[in-house]
Parts: structure tokens; C-alpha cells; sequence
């Protein structure tokens, strides 16, 4: 019996996000459940400073400070491949979350380097991470989402230099989305920075929080009475979805604290919905997964409340590298859908190599007729 060579995966975790813990959180569970007899793991961790680390002890060494047996160097595109882990990589999966990780960064670097990755391309990252980018593409395509305005950190600014300009501001915002509001940094993930709004005096202290976080800030209407219903996609050209689920929330919305910390919130899988109500959920996922030209996997999120007989879905966000821990609803979602976690990593490495070999099918340079470019 022929052995099978195992495959060399590089996890890249933590980085420089307001979402670094949530990475390395999930990054022990992709470790723990990846199956030992496929794969050799090559564990390269970043720093909070941008520092890039490879060893056995890098995720020990981030999450709790001890152990340092690893190398620490910068990384050129060469470095990531040779140089710095001593051996070829046979895919990536970068288990990174927010800036500099989900939003098309680390995917460029990869494909600098032409190494297989898992997930969504630099486009595909880009457009799903920033939610205005998002909410306007959507929009064109007529997905139903709650009212949103946006406005620069130096908008912002202009804006309260004067008085008269800012109670205007203030005034049409309120006249068009009512409280309460939900402000965002445009490219944040995990709720870092949100806030929910229910006046004036807190909508003012929601966007100077947000703006610490990024350049650009959305502000959004609350949906009344509205489910958070969560969908899981898998797959490249021919993707799947998961059952729906949704989130029972232990605070006032499924921030930072709900998701991760307090451990109260609860999931309800299957969400408890009519049929043709999911059946339309999942068909705006899958409309939303393709429309962002997204990869591998996504989760993508949904407000749903009902008026009288109606149904009303929003589309909230699409994540495109969801959180991967062992209470995140991405892997949850798939193992109520039949899916192990250990499966669902094996098909995301299995689609980060076929889409790999489709890229490379493509041709990278025009033969010319002239040497015109040599003079």
C-alpha cells in the first residue's frame, strides 16, 4: 500500500486586528481538529506589532506569553515559502479576522508568492470586509437591506467645526434612519467598535469610537423585533449552504462580549422559520456569495422579523473568513448540516487547491509581435 505524502499547512493567526485574540481562539481549534495523519502544521503567528513568528510554540507563546522556540524575523514573499520555515508549503490557511487578514492584505501577499490558500481572493476579501463597498454592491443588485448613511473620519471632523453644519448633520441622520442606530467602522469584524444608539448624545459618542478603528463609518437603521439569522456557504463555483441558525443573543445586540466572553448567548439550529423563508435565506447567500466573487467559505448574516403575515429578510454582512472557534456558528452550522469540523477543514484545503489549479490554467503573458518594448 502506497503511503500517502502528507501536506504541509501553514496557519497564519493572530495579526495586527482589533480581532487578534479571536484569531488565535480559533486558530487552537483549526490546530486541534486538523487530521494528523494528512497534514504537517507549520504554525506562523503575528504579532499585535507586526511581527512574524514560526515555531511549534508561536500560538502557546501569543495567547499566554511563554514559550519561545521559533524563529522571529521579517518576511519577504520568498521568506514565506523558503527563507524562514525551511520547508515548501503546501497550502495556507490563514486564520486571520479583520484588517490586514480578511480584507484582501495577506491574500495579495500569497498571491505574490503563489502559494494555495484557503478562502476568498484579494477581490473577493476586499469588497466583502469593507460593509460600505459591501452595502453598496448589494444595493445595486436590489438585496433588501435596513437604510445606511456613511461618512469619513475627516467628514466627521469638518462637520463639528461648526456648529450650525453639525445640529443639521445630527438632524437629517435622525430624520432618516430614527433611533436606534447601530454605528460601525466600515472594515472591522467580531463587533469591535460597534455601537447601538439611542439618542443624540450617544450617536455622537458611536462614531468618535468607531473612528479609532477606521478612516470610514457607517451608521445603520435597527431592524424592530429582528432574528439574527446566520447562514454557512462552502464551496468555489458550485458553493452550498448550510441549514439556517439563529443567534439568542445575551446582550443587547451579539457584540464583542455576547460572542465571546460571557459565554450566555445561545444558538437555535435549525432557526425555527417556514420553509419558503429559508429557502429564501439561502438563496440570497449564495446570490451574495457570488455577487463579492468570494471562495472557499463565507457566513453570511441576515436580520428577519415578521409584520402580520409578511416576512421581511435583510441582508446584515457576509463574512468572508467567519470565526473558526469552538462556539463560532460557521463550523456549528455545518456539523447540524451532517459536516464534521475535521471534514469541513479537509474540503476548505481540498477547494484552496482546486482553485489554485484553476488560476494557474490561466495565462500571465502576451506574446508580441514586435519587440517594441526593447527600444
Amino acid at each position: 500500500m502506497t503511503k500517502v505524502k502528507k501536506l504541509n499547512v501553514a496557519i497564519i493567526f493572530g495579526g495586527r486586528s482589533g480581532e487578534h485574540e479571536v484569531s488565535l481562539v480559533s486558530a487552537t481549534s483549526v490546530i486541534k481538529n486538523l487530521d494528523k495523519q494528512k497534514y504537517n502544521i507549520i504554525q506562523i503567528g503575528i504579532t499585535k506589532g507586526g511581527e512574524w513568528l514560526v515555531g511549534n510554540d508561536v500560538l502557546k507563546f501569543l495567547k499566554t506569553g511563554q514559550g519561545r522556540n521559533f524563529k522571529q524575523e521579517a518576511l519577504s514573499p520568498d521568506a514565506i515559502k523558503n527563507k524562514l520555515v525551511g520547508k515548501k508549503i503546501d497550502v495556507v490557511f490563514p486564520v486571520l479576522h479583520g484588517t490586514y487578514g480578511e480584507d484582501g492584505v495577506i491574500q495579495g501577499l500569497l498571491e505574490l508568492t503563489n502559494v494555495p490558500y484557503v478562502g476568498s481572493g484579494i477581490l473577493g476579501s476586499a469588497m466583502a470586509m469593507d460593509k460600505i463597498t459591501q452595502k453598496t454592491l448589494c444595493g445595486v443588485q436590489n438585496i433588501l437591506m435596513p437604510d445606511w448613511i456613511w461618512l469619513t473620519k475627516k467628514e466627521w471632523q469638518w462637520t463639528k467645526k461648526s456648529k450650525l453644519v453639525f445640529k443639521k448633520w445630527l438632524a437629517g441622520t435622525e430624520e432618516r434612519l430614527g433611533y436606534p442606530m447601530f454605528v460601525k467602522p466600515s472594515n472591522m469584524g467580531s463587533s469591535v467598535g460597534i455601537s447601538k444608539v439611542n439618542d443624540r448624545q450617544e450617536l455622537i459618542q458611536g462614531v468618535e469610537l468607531a473612528i479609532k478603528y477606521d478612516r470610514r463609518i457607517l451608521i445603520e437603521q435597527a431592524i424592530e423585533a429582528a432574528m439574527e439569522i446566520e447562514i454557512a456557504v462552502l464551496g468555489n463555483d458550485k458553493p452550498e449552504v448550510s441549514m439556517a441558525g439563529q443567534v439568542v443573543t445575551s446582550n443587547e445586540f451579539y457584540d464583542y462580549n455576547a460572542k465571546y466572553v460571557d459565554g450566555k448567548s445561545d444558538v437555535k439550529i435549525p432557526a425555527e422559520l417556514p420553509a419558503e423563508v429559508i429557502q429564501d435565506l439561502k438563496n440570497i447567500a449564495l446570490q451574495a456569495f457570488s455577487l463579492m466573487d468570494c471562495s472557499g467559505l463565507a457566513r453570511v448574516d441576515f436580520l428577519v422579523n415578521q409584520r402580520g403575515k409578511d416576512w421581511n429578510i435583510y441582508l446584515s454582512e457576509l463574512n468572508t473568513m467567519p470565526g473558526f472557534t469552538s462556539i463560532s456558528m460557521y463550523p456549528k452550522l455545518w456539523e447540524a448540516s451532517g459536516l464534521s469540523y475535521q471534514k469541513l477543514l479537509n474540503i476548505l484545503i481540498k477547494l484552496a487547491l482546486e482553485k489554485y489549479r484553476e488560476k494557474n490554467k490561466l495565462a500571465t503573458s502576451f506574446k508580441v509581435k514586435t519587440d517594441w518594448y526593447k527600444n
